[in-house]
């Protein structure tokens, strides 16, 4: 049974991923560059406050930026308030020759390093969130009404550029679909900063005019809204699988100064998800002489580079490549394209030869000139390249026996020779590095290693350590490391990987009951090969401190493998990650493993994996016995149209109506949680009440939640909405009563909701 303390354990590391620092210290290295990056600065939570280390990678030196206890005791005697040096009172700095600067107590402070006096200073406004200022920071452009407009960051003039923009026909924004309309009302946006790109010299910007006038309109009501009155109606521009009209993006280059608007001479682009310059689909040539863009028909199958002349608006093709299922320039979704443009030469990211690799064409011929990487291993980023010793860095995964989807830092010359690993070992890494890419910041880990983060050298050298992980907070909750396995798939034959956790006190003489915590992709991994579990992992730590098993693997279809391995979720959604695999691997897994009791099995999941939850339950009912669906996608028909048709193909309805829970209804045979936001803009809500329409009209007994007010996160009550899922777990799969036991809310780290919109 679960007791209080595995509750409040299970609270402090829910608390994890929304509050970085808490329970792992010095896990992220956060740099803002200063000196055009040839030093940074970073701040280090510790649970209470912050320390804030100064970092010169050509000296190799890492140090406190400034005395904490020294600017603490100057701070409180000028300010006149109390002020600890371990938990200082601002989350940033500025570094003004030998003084910090910062804002504490409602005011600005300028803190002279020699002396140590801190005095009250001009202040320089601080920037709007809905601004993009310029490279040279002399002009910020911004989104006013359906035009973009234009503000001087010196004497704070404006001035419109653009003035024909429409109700869904405007400047500057993505699909109305992912536009987290909800998420931002709650933070206290209108809505997101404008999909711009500014060209290298300030002079100009590349935007897009959004076209979203025939696209199907959806509703959503908001039972009480915040001030408290009446039912409000939002209704959002939302294209389902199969629709006619989905957004487009024509292309758009705007001179700042002098006010003139060349469009793109070609059709507009598909814009079913996301904004082509967001994504970096689109992008500005190092030189500033074109524009490049990306592009792909609505079947997917060829994708095509682009050349766009900033002055006329021509539009000329570089190159483009065709392939039987989707031709993808990455796995993975919402990362960005791993093309380059070169200054005569383009590399190019192809899966035809069945793994994600680096191919070099002539930039002016569009001729193939020679494949430049190859092997049974994934180009994963392309970091840099130095034309002058015509040799490419980049990471891959695949290269690590133990883990195919580690990461390693690699180099190769562009000709295909003298390929070496810069990270020679068996670690994960995840790379950070300055505008001027003189160096690089490593954070390197496994899921049971927690990170060291290095500055780096090209060559691999280790130029100064920054921070080793501090996890001693983490395993005081009795957290242990995860157990990374290799089990084999459903077809006997390939190999899939996962993590386990162990519960809360463990003792291999008891059986415990097993949670599987689904995510089927195929835009992203449900397990991370790093220490830190992610947004995805969100559930499994604390899930494990209530006293289960918890696994978490990547099935058939999933990202980060080879072409084969994630197509074979293409035109299967329905499979939900390959749920197949995910019942081979328990089964393996419980041979060696008799604390694993198969006979109390349950599934969680949010969102995909939402569907994944309810689906594993329909369709292994014998595996099975409960499960917890949040924000459930039931049905695909009724769904994101770029999500569906990008996975299961641009006119497959039968593939769609396969991939939808809701027909499925009447199969369900064990106990089922069904939780949903009211106020859901990215799965609507009416998913999971068509789910529940169908329980009820087929009798099944199921439990059902809508949350007032809450979007697609439950961001404001997180604590409240897992704690139900807790409990149902408890009950369900434990057979016991929960602690009467009220967690605190979560407020979530300022710095992170900067990450979710950055």
């Amino acid at each position: 049974m679960s007791t209080t303390q595995d509750y409040q354990a299970a609270e402090q590391l829910l608390r994890r991923p929304a509050r970085p620092g808490e329970l792992v210290i010095g896990d992220k290295v956060r740099p803002q560059w200063i000196d055009g990056g040839a030093r940074f600065w970073y701040a280090v939570s510790n649970g209470v406050g912050r320390r804030f280390m100064l970092v010169d990678p050509a000296a190799g030196t890492c140090g406190p930026a400034f005395d904490h206890a020294l600017l603490a005791a100057a701070l409180a005697a000028a300010s006149g308030q109390q002020v600890d040096p371990a938990a200082l009172p601002f989350m940033a700095i500025e570094l003004a020759g030998n003084a910090v600067e910062f804002d504490a107590f409602g005011e600005h402070w300028r803190c002279r390093l020699d002396s140590y006096a801190c005095e009250r200073a001009e202040s320089t406004p601080p920037g709007n969130p809905l601004e993009v200022p310029s490279p040279d920071k002399k002009v910020a452009v911004s989104r006013r009404g359906h035009d973009l407009w234009a503000r001087s960051l010196s004497d704070g003039r404006e001035w419109a550029l653009t003035t024909d923009g429409e109700p869904d026909h405007q400047y500057g924004s993505g699909p109305d679909c992912t536009s987290n309309a909800t998420l931002l009302r709650k933070i206290g946006l209108p809505h997101l900063p404008p999909a711009v790109a500014w060209s290298p010299d300030s002079t100009n910007v590349l935007t897009h005019r959004t076209d979203e006038r025939g696209v199907r309109q959806t509703h959503l009501v908001e039972a009480r809204p915040a001030d408290g009155s009446a039912p409000l109606l939002h209704t959002q521009r939302y294209a389902y699988a199969g629709d006619e009209n989905m957004p487009q993006a024509q292309l758009v280059v705007l001179d700042v100064a002098e006010g003139t608007v060349v469009r793109a001479q070609a059709e507009p682009l598909l814009m079913p998800q996301l904004s082509p310059i967001t994504t970096k689909w689109a992008w500005w040539a190092p030189d500033g002489s074109a524009v490049y863009y990306l592009d792909r028909p609505r079947d997917l199958r060829t994708l095509t580079l682009h050349r766009l002349e900033p002055a006329t608006g021509e539009v000329t093709t570089v190159l483009s490549e065709t392939g039987a299922t989707r031709v993808e320039p990455n796995q993975f979704m919402y990362e960005p394209p791993i093309v380059r443009v070169l200054a005569d030469e383009v590399l190019w990211y192809s899966q035809r030869d069945g793994w994600g690799h680096l191919y070099r064409y002539d930039l002016r011929t569009g001729a193939l000139l020679g494949q430049v990487t190859s092997g049974q291993w994934a180009v994963r980023q392309i970091l840099r390249v130095d034309e002058a010793e015509r040799v490419v860095y980049f990471t891959a995964s695949g290269l690590v026996d133990e883990d195919p989807y580690r990461r390693t830092v690699c180099r190769v010359g562009l000709d295909g020779s003298g390929f070496a690993k810069v990270t020679d070992d068996e670690l994960d890494h995840i790379v950070t590095m300055p505008d001027n890419q003189e160096y690089f910041i490593d954070s390197a880990s496994t899921v049971d290693t927690p990170p060291v983060s290095r500055v780096r050298d090209w060559a691999g050298r280790v130029l100064v350590e920054l921070e080793r992980a501090d996890i001693s907070k983490l395993t005081a909750t009795g957290w242990t490391p995860p157990e990374r396995f290799r089990v084999k798939a459903a077809d006997g034959v390939t190999d899939i990987y996962g993590v386990l956790y162990r519960p809360r006190g463990f003792d291999p003489a008891r059986r415990y009951p097993v949670v599987d915590n689904v995510y089927p992709g195929p835009q992203v991994d449900r397990v991370a090969p790093c220490f830190d579990p992610g947004g995805m992992g969100l559930d499994a730590e604390p899930v494990a401190a209530l006293g289960f098993v918890v696994v978490a693997l990547d099935g058939r279809g999933t990202p980060g493998r080879s072409k084969s391995f994630h197509d074979a979720s293409y035109g299967h959604l329905a499979d939900a990650g390959c749920l197949a695999d995910h019942v081979a691997a328990l089964r393996q897994l419980a041979r060696t493993r008799p604390w694993m009791d198969l006979d109390r099995v349950g599934a969680f999941g949010h969102s995909g994996g939402g569907f994944a939850a309810a689906r594993a339950m329909l369709d292994f009912p014998e595996v099975y016995k409960a499960g917890v669906a949040l924000s459930g996608s039931h049905d695909a028909r009724y769904f994101n149209l770029g999500f569906v048709e990008t996975y299961d193909g641009a006119d497959n309805p039968e593939a769609w109506a396969s991939a939808s829970n809701v027909d499925l209804a009447d199969r369900l045979a064990g106990k089922l949680l069904l939780i949903h936001g009211e106020m859901d803009d990215q799965v609507h809500p009416d998913h999971t009440l068509r789910l529940a329409d169908r329980l009820i009209a087929a009798d099944k007994d199921f439990e059902l939640l809508i949350v007032p007010g809450a979007e697609h996160t439950f961001i404001d009550c997180l604590t409240y909405v897992r704690k139900r899922c807790w409990d149902f777990l408890v009950r369900e799969l434990m057979g016991t009563q929960p602690p009467a036991y009220r967690p605190a809310p979560i407020a979530i780290d300022p710095e992170l909701l900067g990450e979710l919109f950055a």
